[in-house]
């Protein structure tokens, strides 16, 4: 006997877990069902293996993925600027890596949304990490502090610029305080505040980016892989 999937409207084998097509898991009911009896075991079984992440091999291929993504997302990459695109791909590839490992071949994409999660975590983390070195590297052992300083000058000047243009067309400028402001952003505390504030901000979009990847990446093996049954 066949039944239809709920999703792709395929036939399906009535005592199969899973769609062929689209890989959802499938409701198999029995004559003991009818009856007013429980969920199949199966059926219990087939879906909690599916929302469940095995994190061994998870985290391998998590950490596989995540030392080129951290590298050319850091800041020393000349293509750093693609950094969330690295993130979403290395963390859908991990996702790939994962399934291979598994029988059935098939994930939720809540799970692999966690493995690209855990995928963006260390890519941000190691790409965090290089980025502040490579700063603490230019301004203390290769003495290029005073030349970090006057690009750092010429921002915030350019900034101070836009930012009381702005103010003046809007008719609320205040001098005072945007000297203020000023002053703070070119002192160490409020340089290494901005700074530390921009690299934290680029590791949460990474991670956004990472997490989305992981699910894409579960959504679009589903599509591509015959679940086992």
């Amino acid at each position: 006997m066949e039944i239809t999937c709920n999703r792709c409207h395929q036939a399906i084998l009535a005592e199969n877990c899973y769609c062929p097509a689209c890989g959802l898991p499938q409701l198999v009911y029995t004559v003991d069902d009818a009856a007013g009896q429980d969920q199949p075991e199966r059926w219990q079984e087939a879906t909690r293996d599916a929302s469940m992440v095995d994190w061994k091999p998870a985290m391998r291929a998590a950490l596989m993925l995540a030392v080129p993504a951290g590298l050319l997302s850091s800041g020393l990459s000349p293509v750093g600027v693609l950094g969330l695109f690295w993130m979403a791909a290395a963390a859908a590839w991990a996702v790939a890596l994962y399934l291979r490992t598994q029988r059935p071949a098939w994930i939720t994409i809540g799970a692999g949304a966690r493995i690209g999660l855990v995928t963006g975590l260390l890519a941000g983390w190691l790409a965090f990490g290089i980025s502040g070195g490579a700063l603490f590297v230019d301004r203390f052992v290769l003495h290029q502090s005073s030349q970090i300083d006057t690009e750092w000058k010429n921002r915030v000047d350019q900034s101070q610029q836009m930012t009381q243009q702005l103010a003046s067309q809007m008719g609320v400028s205040d001098a005072a305080e945007a000297e203020v402001q000023k002053a703070w952003m070119l002192s160490p505390w409020g340089h290494a505040g901005i700074e530390v504030f921009g690299f934290a901000s680029n590791c949460l979009f990474l991670l956004f980016f990472a997490a989305g990847g992981g699910a894409l990446g579960a959504r679009l093996m589903v599509r591509n892989r015959r679940p086992e049954v």
